[in-house]
């Protein structure tokens, strides 16, 4: 068994994305891996984005992460995380499309050998029917998949040193 040489991560800013990091990015410094951070979102124009910044659940496509600024927001919190843990971050990447999509292209191109990601158990009917990007990332990665989940339902605990809390 060897080392790992790249770790990709995909963060969302949600609840679980801050422990989801965490542990990716021990896991980079552990192995002295590069750490490679992705947050894909929705396009939204520059006037949806402003309108959804300016109300809060402004969009009812749950789970996505709806325009640039947001994936941006997401990735500079990740990047935070991950240098309170000690990783070095080669790359901190926003992309439009789908999120599976986007975490199986950046493996695959980066020749990763892990990917983590977050995932909770499936909430609705609608996850349940259409898959949860864990799914799709399990079913198509060529590497290895390490899925996060919380610990208890509604408590994610984040170690105090990936915050620098």
């Amino acid at each position: 068994m060897t080392d790992y040489r790249v770790v990709v991560v995909g963060t969302d800013g949600s609840s679980l994305a801050d422990p989801t990091v965490a542990r990716a990015a021990w896991l980079a410094k552990h192995d002295d891996a590069d750490l490679v951070i992705v947050c894909a979102y929705s396009g939204l124009s520059r006037r949806a984005e402003a309108k959804n910044v300016a109300t809060l659940g402004g969009d009812s496509r749950g789970g996505e992460v709806l325009g640039r600024t947001a994936a941006g927001d997401a990735i500079s919190r990740a990047v935070a995380i991950a240098a309170a843990q000690g990783a070095t971050v080669a790359a901190a990447l926003t992309m439009e499309g789908d999120a599976a999509a986007a975490l199986i292209e950046t493996a695959d191109a980066r020749n990763a050998e892990l990917l983590v990601l977050g995932a909770r158990s499936d909430r609705s009917l609608a996850e349940r029917l259409l898959g949860t990007v864990a799914t799709e990332v399990v079913k198509r990665a060529r590497c290895d998949v390490l899925i996060v989940r919380p610990t208890e339902p509604g408590e994610i605990p984040v170690p105090e040193d990936a915050t620098g809390r």
